[in-house]
C-alpha cells in the first residue's frame, strides 16, 4: 500500500475496498486491545491504501474522457506525390 511506484489494475478495485476496510477494523480493535505499536503500523498504511484508491478513480475518470482524435490518413501524411 505504502509503495509509490504500485499501480493497481482498476480490477483489483473490490480487493483494495476490502483491504482498506480491513485495515480500519484493525485499528478499531488495535485500540480497543491498547496496542499502540500496532495502531500506528495501520495508521501509517491505511492513507496508502485511500490514496491508491484515489489514484485508481481518477485513472478511471480519465478514460471516460478520453477524445478519440482520428488516425490520419496515408495521403494526410506523406502529402501529394506527383505534382512535380
Amino acid at each position: 500500500m505504502r509503495c509509490a511506484i504500485l499501480r493497481p489494475d482498476s480490477a483489483e478495485r473490490p480487493q483494495l475496498v476490502e483491504i482498506r476496510n480491513n485495515l480500519i477494523d484493525c485499528i478499531a480493535g488495535a485500540k480497543r486491545e491498547v496496542w499502540p505499536g500496532k495502531v500506528e503500523g495501520l495508521e501509517t498504511s491505511l492513507p496508502g491504501a485511500e490514496h491508491k484508491l484515489s489514484q485508481m478513480d481518477a485513472a478511471t475518470a480519465r478514460t471516460a474522457t478520453a477524445v478519440d482524435l482520428g488516425m490520419p490518413g496515408f495521403t494526410q501524411i506523406t502529402g501529394r506525390a506527383g505534382d512535380t
